[in-house]
C-alpha cells in the first residue's frame, strides 16, 4: 500500500477551528474475494428429452488478490465554532471513495465503507445554573446528530446487501466534583432509538 494525505489546521476568527485532510492510496495485491459455485447433477434423457436436474449445491467465497492496482481516495473537513467559553458548535463531514472505474477484475472488494456520513454537535461546558447554590454549578452537556448514507455490504454470498440511509442522536450530561477531582457523566447513544442495520 502506498498512500499521500495533506492537511491544512488553522483558527479562523478567534472563534471557529478548521481541520481539513485529503488522502489518496493505491494497492497492490488488494486483498478481495470471488464467488464459486459447485453442483452436482443428473441427466434425464427420457422421453426424447434432456434434462438436468440439480442434486447439491455448494456455494463459495474464496479470498483472492485483485489483478489490477486498487486505488482509494477521500477528505474529511471539521468544524469547531466557539460561541462563548461554554458553548461550542461542531461539525465533521467526511467522503471516501474506491476507485472501480475502468477496470474489469471480478474481484469483489468488500470496501464496506459508506460513502458520505456527517456529525453535528452542541456542547456546554462549566456552566452555572445559580449563583446562590454549589449544586447547580460546574455542570455538562452534549449532543451529537449523526448521519451515515446508505452503501452496499458485502460479506459472504448469504451476507451481502444494502445497508440503508440511518441518522442518530447521542447525548450526555456531565457534572464536575472539583472537591473529588471527579466528573460524573450519563450519556445516551441513539437516544431516539431509531432501529436501523450498520452491516448487513
Amino acid at each position: 500500500a502506498k498512500s499521500i494525505e495533506i492537511g491544512y489546521r488553522t483558527t479562523l476568527f478567534d472563534r471557529l477551528y478548521l481541520d481539513a485532510n485529503y488522502y489518496y492510496s493505491e494497492y497492490t495485491d488488494f486483498i478481495g474475494y470471488k464467488i464459486g459455485v459447485k453442483f452436482n447433477a443428473e441427466e434425464d434423457l427420457s422421453q426424447n428429452t434432456y434434462l438436468i436436474y440439480p442434486t447439491s449445491i455448494q456455494a463459495y467465497r474464496i479470498a483472492a488478490n485483485a489483478t489490477n492496482t486498487v486505488t482509494t481516495q477521500g477528505a474529511s473537513i471539521g468544524l469547531n465554532y466557539f460561541l462563548n467559553p461554554s458553548f461550542t458548535i461542531n461539525g465533521n463531514f467526511t467522503w471516501n471513495k474506491l476507485n472501480e472505474e475502468g477496470t474489469e477484475d471480478p474481484i469483489i472488494p468488500a470496501y464496506n465503507t459508506p460513502e458520505y456520513k456527517y456529525n453535528i454537535g452542541l456542547v456546554g461546558r462549566d456552566l452555572n445554573f445559580s449563583k446562590n447554590s454549589n449544586l447547580l454549578k460546574n455542570f455538562g452537556f452534549s449532543v451529537n446528530y449523526k448521519w451515515v448514507e446508505g452503501f452496499q455490504y458485502e460479506g459472504s454470498p448469504q451476507f451481502t446487501g444494502f445497508v440503508p440511509t440511518y441518522s442518530l442522536v447521542d447525548a450526555q450530561i456531565s457534572k464536575e466534583l472539583p472537591k473529588l477531582k471527579s466528573t460524573i457523566k450519563v450519556g445516551a447513544a441513539n437516544l431516539l432509538d431509531n432501529k436501523h442495520y450498520e452491516v448487513y
